[in-house]
Parts: C-alpha cells; sequence; structure tokens
C-alpha cells in the first residue's frame, strides 16, 4: 500500500504543469478572503484546462498558444487589471473577473468562457494567487452606475456626449483621435469651459501612443476603428469611463464629471461604435 501511495504521488507530480505554484497545503488569504487549499487546488486544475495555453503556468502570459498574439495574454503576475467597475489602478472583485472570464474581451484572443458556475469562484480565487498584490490587499469599492438619464433620447445624448468629449472632457487633447474639426474643438472648449484653447496637435485625428504599467505603450482606441474590449453597450461604456482603465493613461472619471456627462459619453461612444459596423455604400 505504501508503495502504491508513493507512486501516486510521484505521477501527480509529474502531471503538475511546471513552473506553477507549488501545491497549496494550507488555506490563503487572497484580497481580505480566506482561501482553502482545496479550493486553490481544483481552481489549478480549472485554469490548466481553460488559461493555461495563453497565460503560461506562471501566469506570466507567455504560454505555448501567446506567440503572435496581439495584444498579448494579461500577465496574470501584476495584479493589474483594465476592466473593472473600481477605481483604475485598485483591485477588482470577484465579479468583475468574472465578467472578463465569461464575456471576454472584444478584439483579442481573450474569448468568452462558458466556465461552470460551480467551477467559476475556484477559478478566480486561483488567478489571484499568482500576484502579491492579493495578499496584502483587498478589491476597491464599486463604482455602481446611475440611471441613465438619456434613455429614449439618444439624439440629445450623443450631442451632448460629442461636447463633452472635445471641449469637457478634452478626450482628443492628447489621447483619443478627435471627429470634429478644429474649429468645434475650440468653440465647443470655450462653450463648457469658458477657456480659450490656442493650440491644437496636428495628428488631431490619431490617437496618441501612452506609457502603461504593461511594460509597454498602449494607443488609445479609436472608436469607429477599434473594438470597445469591456462591452459595447452604454452599461459597458459607461463602467470604463467612469472606472477608468486600470493601468493605462485612461483615468477614473467618476465624480469628476457630472452622471449625465458620464452617461452621454457613454452613449457617443456607442454611435461611434455603431458607425463601424455599418455598410459603406
Amino acid at each position: 500500500m505504501r508503495r502504491l501511495l508513493l507512486a501516486c504521488a510521484v505521477l501527480a507530480g509529474a502531471c503538475r504543469p511546471a513552473g506553477g505554484p507549488p501545491p497549496f497545503t494550507g488555506p490563503v488569504t487572497l484580497g481580505g478572503r480566506v482561501v482553502p487549499a482545496a479550493a486553490l487546488e481544483r481552481g489549478r486544475n480549472v485554469y490548466t484546462q481553460y488559461c493555461r495555453p495563453c497565460h503560461g503556468d506562471s501566469g506570466d502570459g507567455k504560454g505555448t498558444a501567446a506567440v503572435g498574439l496581439v495584444p498579448p495574454p494579461r500577465d496574470l503576475r501584476l495584479g493589474v487589471y483594465k476592466f473593472a467597475a473600481v477605481s483604475a489602478g485598485q483591485l477588482p472583485r470577484d465579479a468583475d473577473l468574472a465578467r472578463t472570464i465569461r464575456q471576454g474581451l472584444q478584439g483579442t484572443a481573450m474569448q468568452a468562457w462558458q466556465v461552470p458556475d460551480a467551477q467559476l469562484d475556484d477559478l478566480i480565487q486561483y488567478v489571484k494567487s499568482f500576484s502579491p498584490r492579493w495578499r496584502s490587499e483587498t478589491p476597491g469599492d464599486e463604482i455602481a452606475p446611475s440611471p441613465d438619464p438619456w434613455v429614449g433620447r439618444d439624439s440629445e445624448a450623443q450631442a451632448r456626449g460629442t461636447r463633452v468629449y472635445h471641449g469637457l472632457a478634452q478626450c482628443a487633447v492628447a489621447c483619443h483621435p478627435a471627429y470634429v474639426t478644429p474649429a468645434e474643438i475650440v468653440a465647443f472648449t470655450k462653450e463648457l469651459t469658458g477657456m480659450e484653447l490656442h493650440e491644437i496637435r496636428a495628428d488631431i485625428t490619431r490617437p496618441v501612443a501612452k506609457d502603461s504599467d504593461y511594460g509597454f505603450k498602449i494607443l488609445p482606441p479609436d472608436f469607429k476603428f477599434n473594438p470597445l474590449r469591456g462591452g459595447d453597450t452604454p452599461a459597458d461604456i459607461y463602467r470604463a469611463i467612469a472606472s477608468g482603465i486600470g493601468g493605462t493613461a485612461m483615468p477614473t472619471w467618476k465624480n469628476v464629471l457630472p452622471e449625465s456627462d458620464l452617461w452621454a459619453l457613454a452613449h457617443y461612444v456607442r454611435s461611434l461604435a455603431a458607425a463601424r459596423d455599418r455598410p459603406v455604400n
């Protein structure tokens, strides 16, 4: 019997992916939650099935299937996440990680995974184990959406969003493309801020690559050409604007802009994305 148990242990070790975390022998506190070792080991198995080919054994984003992927798979060891309903840079809630897993990220190799409900939480806890941030920090407070004040008034929302995007939030000044003329940008800025805008970058119709926490520059999306990775409903876009995009130059706009303007921006960005999908006559 002893030899049989020893053989099983050896085989189990041989089947365990090399380079991953060592076996969990006791509970681990992750994000302020005590997670049993058994749950983490179950999560390891689920991760191996769904995530390991791209994110790698150690969560570094360098799995065997990651070669040539643009954008590259997330390095889970950083504990930095782009899409979550928390202030940019804070750790996401479990619901945020579940949403990314279940919905995927549009325009990337991260597809929507229908992980069974019984396995999803174990997978999320195991993913957390790659980054030391989860052992010392807790998730940020949820940025919950307010009711959309523009329901049934899309044209009004888009008109307001056009002005907020170009004149108040100044989205095109240093990051995203402009979708109106320089003269309109000057007029919208004067209208909404009272400021005179004397200089506009020459390449205003193009996005500007910005530094990120991921080790490479990121080009902000051109909404008429690039997919909305965090989702394309007004609520999805509101969440991205209000919360910001973690690890990038996109800041948190919640409590900076009025709620009606956050929603107007969401409707305007959605209209730009919808124009991308219209057939060219």
